[in-house]
């Protein structure tokens, strides 16, 4: 059993290195600006760090074409500045987590380069190869419009290769047993020097079968067993953390009937009907993912939740209805799409820098059931710069102060250009600013999250939706420990009345408000009545805040959540 099953409960934080703070000038991002600003974080809340890559990689993908999975990148630092940085975060209580990214490797990791050179080397086997380009090549491709095939001839081999992503990023055969017996070599040297566990990238390619003959790849699911196996030997709470953008039928897979796969998987279903629900202030498809998302599985598993991350807003599971919805709330120029399936802007411009907007997106995040994954930035409301191609729009470096380049750099010529001038420029839009401004987006993001980590019921109970009579109100209530949190969320731009059963036809006890005064005491009908501004939200315990009195104990985990 991992020790309290921290993430259950955790804050999570996600960066790139490269992005956040520079510390020796030569204008990316480094272990050493990173360690400085750790202080920032613990004071923000957060309890783990999620890194996107840093290996060494020629960064024709931001990273994720790692060309060796032993080191760190010399942009970044050395392995001594990371294991420094390591510890400083558990002298600081913050676990660390980092990517993953097994699907492939660059066309400049030497075992590529061994393995197209010579057919007899021992490496040709770790990668997948045809003679003959298949007929499916074309099919199947994840960044339409920028890739064209999945297969791509490699002259010095004289065979094509097959690359689920880029024509740089060739697919490792992960079914083959040695390829395996590498990956968890990879997974316990950084075990060893502090990591607390991975996020894996893309891992339904990671575990599909492939090679030329295969038209429909089959999961292998037993391969996260494998995985899981792994890191629960060598660190007893590491943590498995899947991007798994599934159908809600296969969920319970990735999860394992037992809880013997992986710890967590991001909920990609949530996520996007989510964003349905602030384009349309239509609540009802929100409902029904969380109804779905709500399969019976054991208590050690859980959802990641997130609003945006490192890559686009992928609506690709929204009717194409829905998709036309979201895309004219929250990204009608064709410049704001990207790959015929998302928006790649960040979350406040796309919110219109509406302040009430942007608090009920982020009171969402914290609400909804599974551990909440903030974005560097997210917590100031930094915006993107639609200038830069693909998905580099919303990864430009943090901005610390209205110093140059703020304060993220004293280099003139920054790895991406830091957001100047405008609504979002780091002159108005920065942490030193907001740390000073009591009311400001950064002080109220520290609250809340403060809030968040004093009700467990979220991370930890069993929940439902209760009906609230309008289509624009969710309500939420989380039961855990004989104690109980009620959530309710105005998703419109108008004002809403609404009546709850908290305790079905029984008398409710009195709601106390966790974020403000107004409390509120049940009629004689034992109805709630509420009324929410526009984009309104509470949180209430149910009964009075002696609630901690009122906990019962019982085992960390076991038995099934439903």
């Amino acid at each position: 059993m991992i020790k309290d099953l921290w993430y259950k409960n955790a804050v999570i934080y996600n960066l790139s290195v490269g992005s956040f703070m520079d510390a020796n000038g030569d204008g990316v991002g480094d272990f050493q600006g990173l360690q400085r600003r750790l202080d920032y974080l613990q004071g923000l809340g957060v309890t783990c760090l999620w890194l996107g890559p840093f290996q060494p990689s020629p960064m024709r993908d931001h990273g994720y074409d790692v060309s060796d999975y032993y080191n760190v990148d010399p942009r970044y630092g050395t392995l001594g500045d990371f294991v420094e940085f390591s510890h400083a975060c558990k002298q600081r209580g913050i676990r660390l987590i980092i990517d993953l990214v097994v699907n492939h490797t660059s066309d400049q990791h030497p075992w590529f380069q061994a393995a197209r050179k010579d057919p007899e080397s021992p490496y040709r086997s770790w990668y997948v190869w045809s003679d003959k380009k298949p007929s499916d090549a074309d099919e199947g491709v994840v960044f339409p419009g920028v890739q064209k095939t999945t297969w791509s001839w490699d002259k010095e081999a004289r065979a094509y290769y097959f690359h689920r992503f880029y024509e740089f990023q060739p697919d490792l055969d992960t079914a083959n047993p040695e390829v395996q017996a590498e990956l968890l070599k990879v997974m316990g040297f950084w075990i060893e020097l502090g990591v607390s566990g991975f996020r894996m990238d893309a891992v339904p390619f990671v575990i599909a079968t492939k090679g030329p003959e295969v038209k429909k790849p089959k999961q292998q699911f037993d391969m996260l067993r494998t995985f899981r196996e792994f890191v629960q030997w060598r660190c007893g709470d590491a943590v498995l953390l899947a991007e798994a953008n599934v159908l809600p039928d296969i969920d319970q897979e990735y999860f394992g009937d037992d809880g013997d796969r992986m710890h967590m998987v991001f909920n990609f279903q949530v996520n996007q009907t989510l964003f349905y629900a602030l384009a349309t202030a239509d609540t009802r498809p929100l409902a029904k993912a969380l109804d779905v998302t709500r399969v019976p599985r054991p208590s050690s598993n859980q959802w990641g939740l997130f609003l945006r991350n490192h890559d686009e807003l992928d609506l690709g599971r929204l009717t194409e209805a829905q998709r036309k919805r979201v895309f004219d709330a929250f990204g009608p120029d064709k410049d704001m799409q990207l790959y015929d399936r998302g928006i790649r802007r960040r979350l406040a411009p796309m919110l219109h820098g509406d302040r009430r907007w942007l608090e009920l997106a982020y009171s969402l995040l914290f609400t909804l059931p599974g551990t909440p994954v903030l974005r560097y930035g997210d917590e100031i409301g930094m915006g993107d710069d639609l200038s830069l191609p693909e998905r580099d729009c919303a990864r430009t470096p943090m901005q610390w102060s209205d110093e140059p380049q703020g304060g993220f750099t004293k280099a003139a010529d920054p790895v991406h250009p830091v957001i100047s001038g405008g609504a979002y420029g780091y002159e108005r839009i920065n942490a030193a600013h907001q740390r000073r401004e009591p009311s400001s987006l950064l002080n109220w993001t520290e609250r809340i999250i403060r809030m968040r980590k004093e009700c467990p019921e979220i991370g930890w109970g069993d929940y439902r939706v209760l009906p609230t009579g309008s289509n624009a109100v969710l309500a939420i209530r989380y039961d855990w420990r004989n104690n109980s949190v009620l959530v309710v969320h105005n998703l419109d731009d108008r004002p809403h009345e609404v009546a709850l059963a908290v305790d079905g036809e029984g008398k409710s006890p009195r709601l106390v408000n966790l974020l403000a005064e107004d409390h509120n005491d049940p009629e004689e009908d034992g109805r709630h009545r509420l009324v929410l501004e526009p984009y309104g939200y509470r949180w209430y315990r149910l009964g009075g805040l002696d609630y901690l009195l009122r906990r019962t104990e019982g085992p960390v985990g076991g038995g099934k959540r439903s």
